[in-house]
C-alpha cells in the first residue's frame, strides 16, 4: 500500500529559481531511534510504526510529497557567502496541522543536493540527537523553535575526523525561510524572484504587512522577542549567521548551541566561534546586524529604494530599544517582578554581577531565589544578602512573585554534559539516557524525578566546546 500524507506544498509552487527538486538518498539499514508521537498527532500524521524508519530515513517518499532543496545565501561570521542552500536537507512538503497552521516537514542529513558543494549531505548521530533533545526542550520552555519529529539511524558510517554512525533528523518548522533567502536574490539582482519570495513570506508569516518596510518591522519584532527569550534561559545559539535567522521568528539550526552552566556574559561554546562573535552577551547586538542585512535585501522592492533607506535604517536602529524592553520584561519576571520599570535594571544587573563574580550556576541560582537555598549559589553571601534586602523591598506589592518565578525559571535544562553523555550512550546502542532526558525536559518547570539532572557538571564533566553537525 502506498504511504500517503496530506501534503499541501505551497513553496513548490513558487518559481523554480527558489529551489531545486531533489529526492532524499536512501540509506542502507534505517532504524528508528526516536519518534515524537505528540507532534505527529498535532500534525495529523498517522504513520504506521512499521513504516516510520523507511519514511523518515528518506528511503520511502510518500505520496503527495514534492521533495526539494531551498536556495539561499548568508553572512557567516560577518562574511557573505552568495550561494549556500540546503546542502544536506530536503523539504518533503508542507502539512496543515490540527490548529490550521502550515508546517514544513524536512529531512536533515538525507544526502547530497545541488547545494552541497564539497559536503556529503549526511549527518552523524550526535548532532541529530542533540537537535532532537534541545529543540524539544526549547518548545517545552515556551521558546519559538523548530521541532523534532523523528530520528533514524542509517546503518552507515560517515566520515568526519573519524568514522561515525549516520542518522537523519525529521525537522518540523513554521517554515524554513531565512534572511539568507532574501540575500540570495538581492545579490543576484533577481528582483522578480525576490518579489515572489517576499509576497510568499508575507502571506505565510506576516499577513498584516502592507509593504516591505512593514514586513521588516514584523520580522524585527519577532527576532527581538526571540533573542531575549534565549537570554532568559542562558541559551547560546552559537552560529547566528543570517542563513540561520528565520523570518518566522523561530529558533532554527541547532549546531554548536549550548546552555550556560556558570554565568558569564562572554561565554562561548562553539568550536568555530574563535573570536566570540556569537557569545552569550553579543546575541542582542548580532540580531540588529542581521536585520540590517534583511533591510538591504528588501530595498530593491521599494518604489524608490534611495528614499527608503532612511525609514529602513530607522526601523533597524529601533531594534536595540525593543530588545532592551523585552530583556527587562524577561529578567524582571525571573526575579518575580510582574511589571518591571527601567529602575529595576540595576537590581537585575547587580544580581548578575554577583553571579558572575561567584561563578554561580545560571539556572539553579534563579530557580532557588524563592527559597533559602539561594544563598548557597552565591560565593559572596554578605553581598547577596544585601541584595536580597533591596529585592524584598521591591517585591512589596507582588503577592505572586514566587509563582511567577517558578513558572519562569526552569528546574531542568538540557545541560551540556548530560547531552554529551546521552550521545555517547546512544552511539553504543543505549537509548535509555535519551529517553530519561527527553522525559524530564518535557516538563522543565517541575523538579525531575532524577534530581541529578539539575546538577551542574563536576570536574571532568565540563563541556567547553560544542561542534557543528556538518
Amino acid at each position: 500500500m502506498t504511504l500517503h500524507i496530506a501534503f499541501d506544498n505551497s513553496y513548490a509552487r513558487l518559481p523554480d529559481a527558489l529551489y531545486t527538486r531533489v529526492a532524499p538518498t536512501p540509506v542502507q539499514a534505517p532504524h528508528l531511534l526516536a519518534y515524537n508521537d505528540a507532534l505527529a498527532a498535532e500534525l495529523g500524521l498517522d504513520v504506521a510504526e512499521a513504516d516510520r524508519a523507511t519514511l523518515f530515513a528518506g528511503n520511502t517518499v510518500p505520496e503527495g510529497a514534492d521533495p526539494l532543496a531551498q536556495a539561499y545565501a548568508g553572512h557567516q561570521f560577518g562574511g557573505f557567502s552568495p550561494s549556500l542552500g540546503d546542502g544536506r536537507a530536503v523539504l518533503l512538503g508542507e502539512v496543515i496541522d490540527r490548529n490550521g497552521q502550515r508546517r514544513d516537514i524536512q529531512l536533515k542529513g538525507s544526502g547530497r543536493t545541488p547545494y552541497s558543494r564539497a559536503g556529503d549531505g549526511r549527518a552523524w548521530m550526535g548532532p541529530v540527537l542533540r537537535e532532537y533533545v534541545i529543540s524539544e526542550a526549547m518548545h517545552a520552555l515556551g521558546i519559538p523553535t523548530t521541532r523534532a519529529l523523528a530520528a533514524v539511524a542509517t546503518g552507515e558510517r560517515i566520515q568526519r575526523e573519524t568514522g561515525l554512525p549516520g542518522a537523519v533528523l525529521t525537522r518540523v518548522a513554521g517554515s524554513h525561510l531565512r534572511v539568507g533567502h532574501f540575500e540570495y536574490f538581492a545579490a543576484r539582482g533577481d528582483t522578480a524572484s525576490l518579489r515572489a519570495l517576499y509576497e510568499y513570506a508575507v502571506d505565510r508569516h506576516h499577513p498584516d504587512a502592507t509593504d516591505p518596510l512593514d514586513f521588516l518591522r514584523g520580522v524585527i519584532a519577532r527576532q527581538a522577542d526571540l533573542v531575549t527569550r534565549w537570554m532568559g534561559i542562558g541559551f547560546i545559539h552559537g552560529v547566528m549567521n543570517t542563513d540561520n535567522t528565520s523570518i518566522s521568528g523561530e529558533t532554527i539550526d541547532y549546531g554548536p548551541c549550548a546552555f550556560m552552566d556558570s554565568y558569564h556574559p562572554d561565554t562561548v561554546y562553539s568550536s568555530i566561534d574563535q573570536f566570540g562573535r556569537y557569545a552569550y552577551s553579543n546575541q542582542p547586538q548580532v540580531l540588529p546586524w542581521n536585520m540590517a542585512k534583511l533591510a538591504s535585501a528588501l530595498l530593491p522592492l521599494m518604489p524608490d529604494p534611495d528614499a527608503a533607506i532612511a525609514p529602513f535604517t530607522e526601523a533597524v536602529h529601533a531594534m536595540p530599544d525593543q530588545i532592551e524592553a523585552n530583556w527587562l520584561r524577561v529578567f524582571g519576571a525571573k526575579i518575580g517582578i510582574s511589571a518591571p520599570v527601567a529602575e529595576d535594571r540595576a537590581l537585575i544587573s547587580d544580581l548578575l554581577a554577583l553571579m558572575q563574580a561567584g561563578n554561580s550556576d545560571f539556572t539553579n541560582t534563579f530557580r532557588a531565589l524563592p527559597t533559602d537555598e539561594a544563598k548557597d549559589q552565591l560565593a559572596d553571601r554578605d553581598a547577596f544578602l544585601d541584595w536580597v534586602d533591596r529585592w524584598h523591598a521591591r517585591l512589596e506589592g507582588e503577592p505572586d512573585a514566587a509563582a511567577l518565578m517558578n513558572r519562569t525559571n526552569p528546574a531542568v535544562i538540557p545541560r551540556n554534559h548530560r547531552v554529551e553523555q546521552m550521545i555517547s550512550a546512544a552511539v553504543e546502542g543505549d537509548m535509555a539516557p535519551f529517553h530519561t532526558l527527553t522525559h524530564a525536559l518535557a516538563t522543565p518547570f517541575e523538579m525531575p524525578a532524577d534530581t541529578t539532572l539539575t546538577r551542574p557538571p563536576v570536574k571532568g564533566e565540563e563541556v567547553t566546546a560544542t561542534f557543528c553537525g556538518t
